[in-house]
């Protein structure tokens, strides 16, 4: 094991507010405890948690690191007591319990992963909360299925991007939206069947056009708001409707009776309060499962931009302006760990 350096830099959030609240700071060089590992960062995925972290509307659950950054690729630096399958100096992608912001970052052991074949450190970043999120809600709690219809509400995001060619993948059909006809064109790229910009189509009619009036059967839906009542509209019988944001707001008036007469089920999760077992689970789980599709190149990680870790409030910047397509990364160092 490398010899570590008692303090490293790291990005913390001052006060809650705009991305000019995230600074550099110095502080220990953390040490795993039973069960975690200790990672040299190489690079750290941006995700929209950090961002309402950052705009204090998404404070850490207990226990978990005050810095934001959920997932985060380097090398095993430090392994802690009862870790067997990870013994050091393995080159790995992690979802992390905040922290990834930072030279050196704790992962719960069970959470890690290896880096798919041909994939580098800095697209590796990207992998471990997108890939996680879309398996838990759309396959696991959504049960999409080949031949079924997947419609995607920000189909440009890095968690669109990843549902696209994970739910293609598995044989599914694929509805995707967004607010430009660059992104649309770029939906199309990453195997979307029908493109919605929805800034000048209606998805709700797309959608019965798409299905010949049947409907979509698994709806994912980041947005909230009055999509919710568009996204019933939306659904096949038997559809599945699962929320993972709401950037348009957690409220909305629904009519229930259209949901009784669909036999619709809403549902919905997060994933950073989940358990360290249950992340696991879903970590093996995309290891078997995505993995496998990434290294035959049938997946391909989609980066938007990348940044120095000094400039994480403009790489915030960048996410809150919606103009990009894929992920955005933050590069520790080199990026090669």
């Amino acid at each position: 094991m490398p010899q570590l350096p008692p303090t490293m830099t790291a990005i913390q959030i001052r006060e809650k507010g705009g991305p000019e609240v995230l600074e550099a700071v110095t502080l220990p060089t953390p040490a795993p405890a039973d069960g975690e590992v200790l990672i040299k960062v190489a690079a750290a995925g941006v995700n929209r948690p950090d961002v309402l972290q950052r705009m204090g509307a998404y404070p850490p659950p207990k226990g978990h690191s005050p810095l934001p950054g959920l997932e985060v690729s380097g090398e095993i630096v430090a392994v802690g007591a009862g870790v067997a399958r990870w013994t050091g100096g393995e080159m790995v992608c992690a979802l992390v319990n905040g922290g990834g912001y930072a030279e050196y970052c704790l992962a719960d052991a069970g959470s890690v992963l290896p880096i798919p074949k041909g994939i580098d450190l800095v697209q590796a970043a990207g992998l471990p909360e997108t890939s996680l999120t879309v398996w838990n809600n759309v396959f696991d709690r959504g049960g999409l299925k080949s031949g079924e219809w997947l419609l995607v509400h920000g189909g440009t995001s890095g968690i669109g991007v990843a549902a696209i060619q994970m739910a293609k993948a598995a044989g599914a059909k694929v509805i995707a939206t967004a607010g430009s006809d660059a992104k649309c064109q770029r939906m199309r790229e990453l195997g979307a069947d029908v493109v919605v910009n929805y800034k000048s189509e209606d998805f709700v009619a797309a959608a019965k056009t798409a299905t010949a009036g049947k409907g979509v059967d698994v709806i994912l839906d980041m947005v909230g708001g009055d999509y919710i009542e568009k996204d019933i509209a939306a659904a096949a019988e038997d559809g599945r409707i699962v929320f993972i944001a709401f950037l348009g707001g957690a409220e909305a008036k629904v009519n229930f009776a259209r949901v009784m007469m669909k036999r619709l089920t809403l549902t919905g999760s997060t994933l950073r309060a989940r358990t360290a077992a249950v992340k696991a689970g879903f970590a093996r789980a995309v290891e078997a499962n995505i993995w496998p599709l990434i290294e035959a190149g049938r997946i391909k990680p989609v980066l938007d931009s990348t940044w120095p870790l000094a400039q994480a409030g403009e790489a915030h910047r960048r996410m809150e302006q919606g103009q990009h397509i894929g992920k955005i990364i933050l590069v520790v160092g080199n990026g090669n760990g």
